[in-house]
């Protein structure tokens, strides 16, 4: 029996118990004898003034009767319908803090946190012709299993008890959510935030001012045996703070960058300051923006402390790198039924960066080893400027870097092995 009926059984049976206890205790008033029997009722019932007995009596007997009729209308009052939720078996132990860290990449809260954020826009909709119901976080879980280790998706409908159309589709769907409603995560920084991001820049770079941000490109295999590029800017945290992702991967570093979105609006003056810049590896050019390393310096020169002070710069860029490649999805790209769907897999795996480190959970940080560095040598390939002014002016500037990394180096901030 529904708990609700139960009750309101149980509280109108009281109330008749108490009803039928009272009745060997009539206080009728010579009022009561004129007053016409209704339904033949007791007389008492409706009887004034009553005896101090009875207003308790009376009232107890109200609100029991009262709450009877309550509890047996609220099973007549209309509720939201629930869906039917199919909740299949999301194969992570219960025990242990870091099980949610090897399936999900996350710890357990996040995974709690996120699916209170994304659970009305992940339970809105089905796979079209799929009479399967799953709840929110169910539908998260087979989606960060796939982003998370890169399972295929009859591998995810095996070890969900789902089909591999519903696998498919939830994955599909975060992607979706996440690239739709919450890019915003990954939105340069405001010329107001640039201060703060430049302020962290110096302190990681040994007192170097105005850095903004360090940029890499990298490259994933998609479907059909394409590569795709993605560059990514960072800031001195490795929270992503701009990401250009789905151009062809046979282009280079410079020529993705030239491409972007961001160069065109640095170029404009849009979100750079007059003397801030961002730090890249010398696969980029040399621009009044931009900052790359020195080809072949000196030992012992300005030159050396600089790309010294460079590299530590261009490390949390280096190590957003690392973090991505770690996503198992982006190691198997090819299983996504189109180019763009790829892309769209990189841009969630790049939101999720982010919101790991908002949350302070660094379970999908990975570190940088030192093979990481190889980008950090000047590319022999002429990548060439705009014109000579920008030559002189972007020459002029990292002199001056230069120089400040020199007397980093003579304060002991800095050593050159």
């Amino acid at each position: 029996m529904d708990p609700k009926q139960l009750a309101a059984l149980v509280s109108a049976l009281v109330s008749q118990a108490l009803l039928l206890l009272s009745l060997p205790f009539p206080h009728p008033t010579p009022y009561a004898s004129s007053v016409p029997n209704r339904n033949n009722l007791p007389l008492f019932l409706f009887s004034s003034p009553p005896t101090p007995l009875t207003p308790l009596l009376s009232l107890l007997l109200h609100l029991l009767s009262s709450s009877s009729h309550i509890a047996a209308s609220v099973h007549f009052l209309p509720h939201k319908r629930k869906r039917h939720q199919h909740q299949p078996d999301l194969h992570v132990p219960r025990r242990g803090p870091d099980h949610f860290r090897l399936c999900f990449r996350m710890t357990s809260t996040t995974f709690e946190w996120l699916s209170g954020l994304l659970d009305p826009l992940l339970d809105c909709r089905d796979p079209a012709g799929s009479a399967l119901r799953l709840s929110g976080p169910t539908r998260l879980a087979i989606a960060l299993s796939r982003l998370a280790s890169g399972a295929s998706y009859p591998d995810l409908a095996c070890r969900f008890g789902v089909p591999e159309s519903a696998a498919r589709f939830c994955s599909k769907h975060l992607c979706r959510v996440l690239c739709t409603n919450f890019r915003f995560w990954l939105t340069f920084p405001s010329p107001s935030d640039l201060t703060t991001v430049s302020a962290g820049f110096q302190a990681v770079g040994h007192g170097l001012p105005d850095c903004c941000g360090a940029m890499a490109c990298t490259r994933f295999e998609a479907c059909g045996r394409s590569v795709v590029a993605a560059q990514f800017v960072a800031d001195s945290s490795s929270r992503i703070i701009h990401i250009a992702a789905g151009f062809r991967g046979d282009r280079t570093d410079s020529g993705v960058l030239k491409c972007s979105s961001l160069y065109k609006d640095v170029q404009e003056g849009q979100l750079l300051g007059a003397t801030q810049y961002l730090v890249g590896d010398g696969r980029y050019p040399l621009l009044p923006w931009l900052m790359v390393p020195f080809a072949d310096p000196v030992r012992g020169s300005c030159e050396e402390d600089f790309n010294a002070v460079h590299q530590s710069m261009c490390r949390p860029v280096l190590r957003v790198v690392c973090s991505m490649k770690n996503w198992g999805v982006l190691s198997s790209l090819g299983e996504e039924e189109n180019f763009k769907v790829a892309v769209a897999c990189i841009g969630t795996c790049a939101i999720l960066h982010n919101v790991l480190l908002m949350r302070e959970d660094y379970s999908a940080l990975s570190d940088v080893s030192s093979e990481n560095h190889g980008g950090l040598e000047h590319s022999e390939e002429d990548l060439g400027l705009e014109d000579f002014y920008c030559e002189i002016k972007a020459s002029t500037l990292r002199s001056m870097l230069a120089v400040r990394a020199r007397a980093a180096r003579d304060s002991g901030q800095i050593s050159i092995p």
